[in-house]
């Protein structure tokens, strides 16, 4: 068997929190002041590792999962109080834009034009030059986008639709200015990120992204790449993805994402996702790769369904791919795969050919069997303990909605009973021999179901939560240092 890599090298700590789940005056959260605050409190509370959902631009539902391109950045992140001290937002204080609205971007690019210095216009080229394989028909979807004011590629004129050299010269000349703005935010976001991450870095802590398996149907590279993806001719999906019933549906879950033609990339080498690694590798230090299973076989539902009930497991070349991407872009690939839902004897072997950690989700530990692989004592090294993800429900309104005799059953487990949830989990979280253990905020914060993500299944409510500074408890970053100290998942010093 293939030995495993080594992302997982010792003992840490992680905090999951979106930045959209950021303070501050915007319509969410930045990549600005708070951004850094919470990296300090993250460093002084012993936590060696930030996760987040992916960073990609979404659509009108809000989920990260769901995103306009899998490689662009979300404009909504890009800190205009940094732009201000950039000297590109001339005459606005970072109060005033922070809370101007997203035209501020395009005031942004002017100023950029006429402000910036001989090295920020070369670091914006360079930008460009390296990331064209994709940024440029990121822009010119963006751009046909806002003509078309939010409508789905599949619904412009067919030209446009089917990207004819005649109607995509065109685009080219009639919206170049837009295309150089869009172009322009990408590179606010990368250059934002970037610095961002170094700041973290500095200081011991590690990014953990998250790479959805699937692409938007609505986005850049299905429009852009319509031989990789099982379409019909007129770019509508043949089948779409999903899950069948399970512990967070009845009925499945109906993603909509259009399935890919496994046997053109395999024949082009996997290039798109050897390009698509490597860009997530150039924003994170370790990256999730969410619905793992999928790479070894895909639940493949009709596009007309009304729900994910009625589908089919189809198999997927994840071995080949894996292969490949180790070729190219080197032997330890810093991945971890969610290995969450139905998990077959298959979808087991291929993680463990090529050593990457799964996950183990503390919230579905306790269904009364001493053999269930979520209880701690079931734990491995080579994994990442959770006590939820952003799909479940917050570990405080969890437990509340468990059967007395259910909370009886977990409280004799964790063995803590007079502590107030959710800390005896928490507490079990970071005993665990798995490598890796991290908490969503709401559950250091000992928040309740209000305070939850995302529910699966449902279209409203979802993606808004936000946190304010005042909820911080005064001792809550010494109480987080001590577990994360005596069960020695402090950050290596120096």
């Amino acid at each position: 068997m293939t030995q495993p890599d080594t992302v997982l090298d010792r003992r840490r700590a992680g905090l999951l929190l979106h930045p959209t789940s950021l303070p501050g005056p915007g319509s969410c959260g930045r990549l600005g002041p708070d951004a850094y605050w919470f990296v300090d409190f993250l460093r002084d509370a012993g936590f060696g590792v930030w996760q987040t959902l992916p960073l990609g631009p979404t659509h009108d539902g809000g989920s990260p999962y769901q995103s306009l391109s899998v490689h662009a950045g979300d404009p909504r992140l890009v800190s205009r109080a940094l732009l201000v001290q950039w000297g590109w937002l001339p005459g606005l204080s970072p109060e005033a834009a922070e809370a101007a609205g997203d035209d501020v971007l395009g005031a942004a690019w002017d100023g950029f034009r006429e402000h910036a210095d001989a090295p920020a216009r070369a670091e914006f080229d360079a930008f460009c030059e390296h990331n064209a394989h994709w940024l440029e028909d990121f822009a010119l979807f963006q751009a046909l986008r806002d003509v078309y004011e939010g409508k789905p590629w599949t619904q412009w004129p067919r030209g446009r639709r089917d990207r004819t050299p005649k109607a995509l010269a065109r685009v080219r000349r009639e919206l170049a200015d837009a295309v150089e703005r869009i172009r322009f935010v990408q590179f606010l976001f990368r250059r934002q990120w970037r610095l961002l991450r170094a700041y973290a870095n500095e200081r011991g802590i590690l990014l953990l992204g998250d790479l959805p398996i699937f692409a938007s149907h609505d986005s850049a590279e299905v429009w852009a790449h319509r031989d990789y993806f099982a379409l019909d001719d007129q770019g509508r999906p043949l089948t779409v993805a999903g899950v069948p019933p399970d512990y967070f549906s009845a009925t499945g879950q109906l993603w909509g994402n259009p399935h890919y033609r496994w046997d053109v990339m395999q024949a082009d080498g996997f290039r798109w996702w050897v390009e698509r690694v490597a860009g997530q590798r150039e924003l994170f230090d370790l990256i999730r790769i969410d619905h793992f299973r999928g790479f070894e076989a895909y639940w493949e539902v009709a596009a007309d369904a009304p729900d994910a009930t009625n589908g089919r497991w189809v198999k997927a070349p994840g071995e080949a791919l894996f292969r490949t991407l180790r070729e190219r872009l080197g032997p330890h690939l810093p991945l971890v795969a969610e290995d969450l839902g139905l998990i077959t004897p298959e979808v087991e072997a291929l993680r463990a050919r090529f050593g990457f950690p799964g996950m183990k989700i503390l919230q579905f530990a306790f269904d009364g069997s001493t053999d269930n692989p979520y209880l701690p004592h079931r734990h491995r090294e080579n994994c990442v303990v959770y006590t939820g993800t952003h799909d479940n429900n917050t570990s405080l309104g969890w437990f509340e909605e468990l059967t007395e005799e259910r909370k009886y059953a977990v409280r004799d487990y964790l063995a803590h009973p007079s502590d107030p949830m959710p800390w005896p989990l928490v507490r079990w979280a970071f005993a665990s021999v798995a490598r890796l253990t991290v908490v969503p905020l709401q559950d250091v914060l000992g928040l309740d179901a209000a305070h939850r993500m995302n529910r699966p299944g449902t279209t409203e409510g979802n993606w808004t939560w936000r946190f304010g500074w005042d909820w911080f408890p005064q001792d809550v970053a010494q109480r987080m240092h001590h577990l994360i100290r005596i069960y020695g998942r402090e950050p290596a010093s120096g």
